[in-house]
């Protein structure tokens, strides 16, 4: 329900409720040249990355030398960790562009979020358990099953199968976790509980969504994930990763995956646009200093600096929203779901924004005025936008990274369709997200080559890629041809 005229403009709101709700507007604003700007420096960190580990922005080589073109065939299993679930996959790759999915989602605690990486571990081991004797598999007398563990947080890869967990994040905390082999702690559950499954790749959930990609369409540039979290992840010449040094995987040459971790770009919010409802958020986070992009960003964080705005609003003098008043939903932290933003820009009428407000935010029906409603809608939707505008940044940096595009348009290599792979809630469900994106990619590398970029769902990404990166791993260490 766009307004008609902008809510700033509105000549019925008093002249102080204006000034504040203008200067709120120019915090949150990226003309063209900022996100030239963010993007520009998106790129320089890319190169960092890519030249030196240990560097925020990760670049994480993932030894995926090899993209699908959805020929491939078997049957793989498939287990994922990300922000919210834990599935457990079995996923049968038909060679036509096409597979068969059977899969399971089991309940993580926050006891198993925050206490020992062994507890943590043990529960992934026993859903799988689980799952396959829910299945009806009996592993004693069949061979070893390969799986595939989508894990979706910052890990340093040195192998397909061997990588070292630098940082929990969304929320998880598990201890004595940190700076182990995540593989090799998953190996041993499953050795533990003498499970005859073999974990032979180890995939971020955005290598997933590449690969996933790729399989059902036949090629793919950029996996992304604009959901509770954020990442992307890309292929690169091999000689632009050049901290590989003499390695034999250096040596080797061609193309790889990079996990870009794109989601602790600039923690030092040098050139990211930070308010102090950002500022709030990241004191009161559980890694502050950290993950500066993703909480711009992501569905995890974006209703929680909504909530940190309308409580700038109601406290104002004179009183902005709701007449000063406020609710034990709306004063808890995250109590204002990122879902509440989706259903308010989806509503189509007044009446149906204030239904929301009400149903969610404890307010009485006589406590949210028509100027009230519209003033939340109006902050959901700056909220929102600036996280998609801050998200076509980081598309265009990877366009430009690869040669396909320059910052503010006027040249590309060839007039191939750029493919493009997204999974996440935001991307998704939220109203107008990909639009708002797109406005962003276009300014940063002009018309031409936003028309040519092509942005599909990844149809499981984190199941399915995980099972092609499974079967990637079998052919890398059978040597057998990519």
């Amino acid at each position: 329900m766009p307004p008609t005229i902008p809510i700033t403009a509105d000549p019925s709101l008093p002249e102080s409720t204006r000034h504040v709700l203008e200067s709120i507007s120019k915090q949150f604003h990226l003309p063209d040249e900022r996100l030239h700007a963010i993007t520009n420096q998106f790129v320089k960190d890319f190169a960092l990355g890519l030249g030196e580990y240990a560097k925020p922005m990760a670049m994480i080589p993932t030894f995926v030398t090899g993209v699908p073109d959805g020929t491939e065939k078997g049957t793989f299993l498939a287990l994922d960790l990300g922000g919210t679930n834990l599935r457990v996959c079995e996923v049968q790759l038909n060679g036509d562009k096409t597979f068969k999915l059977r899969q399971q989602k089991y309940k993580m605690s926050e006891i198993l979020k925050t206490g020992e990486a062994t507890a943590l571990f043990d529960y992934l081991a026993d859903s799988v358990d689980s799952f396959l004797t829910e299945r009806g598999l009996d592993l004693e007398d069949q061979e070893e099953l390969h799986l595939g563990l989508t894990f979706s947080f910052p890990v340093e890869q040195s192998a397909l199968d061997k990588g070292i967990l630098l940082t929990w994040t969304k929320g998880f905390a598990a201890k004595n976790a940190v700076g182990n082999d995540v593989v090799r702690l998953l190996q041993d559950a499953f050795d533990r509980k003498h499970l005859h499954v073999k974990c032979v790749a180890l995939v971020n959930d955005t290598v997933g969504a590449l690969l996933s990609r790729a399989y059902t369409s036949g090629g793919c540039l950029l996996g992304a994930i604009f959901g509770t979290g954020t990442n992307g992840a890309y292929v690169e010449d091999v000689k632009n990763i050049t901290k590989l040094g003499n390695s034999a995987a250096a040596a080797k040459g061609g193309k790889m995956i990079v996990n870009t971790e794109w989601g602790a770009f600039n923690n030092t919010r040098s050139i990211l646009p930070t308010t102090p409802h950002d500022n709030k958020l990241d004191r009161e986070s559980i890694n502050p200093k950290f993950q500066a992009y993703e909480k711009f960003i992501s569905g995890m964080y974006l209703g929680e600096i909504t909530r940190n705005l309308l409580l700038s609003l109601i406290d104002s003098a004179p009183p902005v929203l709701f007449k000063g008043n406020s609710t034990p939903v709306l004063n808890s932290h995250y109590g204002f779901d990122t879902a509440f933003m989706s259903d308010i820009e989806a509503a189509t009428s007044v009446k149906d924004i204030k239904a929301v407000i009400v149903q969610n935010l404890g307010f009485e029906d006589d406590q949210v005025s028509d100027q009230d409603a519209e003033i939340v809608r109006w902050a959901c939707e700056l909220v929102a936008t600036r996280a998609a505008k801050l998200s076509g940044c980081a598309v265009a940096a990877v366009a430009i990274q690869t040669g396909h595009a320059r910052l503010g348009g006027g040249f590309s290599k060839d007039d191939s369709k750029l493919a493009v792979g997204v999974d996440g809630s935001l991307v998704q469900f939220y109203p107008g997200f990909e639009t708002r994106l797109r406005a962003s990619l276009r300014a940063c590398v002009g018309e031409d080559v936003e028309k040519r970029v092509e942005i599909g769902m990844a149809k499981d990404g984190s199941g399915v890629g995980a099972a092609l990166c499974a079967l990637q791993a079998i052919k890398q260490n059978t040597r057998q041809p990519v």
